[in-house]
């Protein structure tokens, strides 16, 4: 836990403490607090008194899997400017609205800017963030500090047994970037680029393309940053094994799993992802590597 809270939080002249709003995040020493929601749906937080100096820098650790949780910690920030705490940072590893970075068609909403503009103006001094889903993010996030996910990649690689030839897969042209860095870090030869096929007409997803003849029997770690329905990926998997595909590995740092797991466990070798916003425990074929751990 030291460890990894030195590195997200480097060259720190003063003992940090937490304010965990998520009970999956637990990181100590943690001040204690109690939360609820009003009848009319508004949330709210009462944090209680510390002995802890105002001089010491505090981090708020939160989960944003719905609106309530954001709210919360932009509240929390509130409450402890007020009990005189003034270096307060955000560790938030899934920034909600993330994948709307771009305005599609006049009438939307830009929404990651309106989420980075409620955080940019409760004026955390550091915002932390892991394996962000584009650029866009933290170009509009102030003190934005990225965690990418090569060490979370290196762990799940490390917890496949008996790889034989493991090829990371780039599931779609937006991955490709990240994916080759990923693969420069860890000094890792085999990559293989993927894309997504589309109607044009209804944007519905129609297959996947693999951009390699044959995959002569090499296991394959698919990498992306968020999984949502699945639908992508369980495509990705039969076009992967039609190019003669070994075992299938599903790798996500930001799991929301909106139809469940069990389709991809039955159609994957094994799914990995962190509890940035999952909430659930590893189970057969699905290994939830903590934050902590994976950071």
């Amino acid at each position: 836990m030291s460890l990894v809270c030195a590195y997200i939080f480097a060259s720190k002249l003063h003992k940090m403490i937490y304010l965990n709003l998520s009970p999956a995040l637990r990181f100590e020493p943690a001040l204690h607090f109690e939360s609820f929601i009003f009848n009319g749906g508004e949330p709210h937080i009462r944090i209680e008194p510390t002995k802890a100096p105002v001089g010491t820098p505090v981090c708020i650790t939160v989960q944003a899997r719905t609106c309530n949780d954001f709210m919360l910690a932009i509240l929390a920030k509130d409450a402890l400017r007020r009990m005189g705490f003034q270096q307060v940072e955000l560790f938030i590893p899934y920034l909600p609205a993330a994948r709307q970075d771009r305005v599609m068609t006049l009438g939307e909403s830009l929404s990651v800017k309106v989420y980075a503009s409620m955080v940019n103006a409760a004026g955390f001094s550091r915002v932390t963030v892991f394996d962000p889903h584009s650029e866009v993010t933290p170009a509009l996030l102030d003190q934005c500090n990225c965690v990418c996910n090569h060490h979370y990649i290196q762990q799940v690689i490390d917890a496949i047994p008996d790889p034989h030839q493991l090829t990371l897969i780039a599931p779609d042209a937006g991955s490709a970037k990240k994916i080759h860095h990923l693969a420069a870090a860890l000094h890792w030869e085999r990559v293989v680029q993927c894309d997504k096929i589309r109607d044009v007409k209804t944007g519905r997803l129609s297959g996947a393309q693999v951009f390699a003849e044959d995959l002569q029997g090499a296991d394959c770690l698919i990498v992306d940053d968020i999984c949502d329905g699945g639908g992508t990926f369980l495509q990705l998997a039969k076009t992967l094994r039609a190019k003669n595909a070994g075992r299938i590995f599903l790798a996500i740092s930001h799991g929301i799993f909106s139809n469940g797991t069990d389709a991809l466990t039955n159609e994957m070798d094994g799914v990995f992802t962190t509890n940035s916003f999952y909430n659930g425990m590893s189970q057969p074929k699905l290994n939830v590597i903590e934050l902590y751990h994976a950071l």
